[in-house]
């Protein structure tokens, strides 16, 4: 979640890749398999990538955030319209967290 929001607003401020990684200090490969989620990047490396776009590691952590909250949201919505009549309950998180 957090490689898409990177990826997103990487192409939303026109943005290469190399550029990027090159500002950040991050190899261009890397970089790529973190956008693509395929590498879990420590939070030094996701700061560096945030702060090369402009944002803080807060930012970059409450957009993925949203993102969770919103793709939950629609799944309970789908999941709740699917079992209607149950009298179990879901949370608004749907037991996910989003820590640094």
């Amino acid at each position: 979640m957090v490689g898409d929001v990177l990826r997103r607003e990487r192409q939303a401020q026109e943005r290469t890749l190399k550029d990027v990684a090159d500002t950040a200090r991050i190899s261009m490969p890397y970089l790529s398999e973190v956008e693509r989620g395929r590498k879990e990047a420590s939070s030094e490396v996701l700061a560096a990538a945030a702060r090369a776009l402009g944002l803080s590691l807060g930012d970059l952590l409450a957009r993925a955030q949203g993102e969770l909250v919103r793709l939950t949201s629609r799944t309970s919505r789908t999941s709740q319209t699917s079992h209607a009549g149950s009298t179990a309950t879901t949370s608004s998180h749907n037991g996910l967290c989003l820590a640094a």
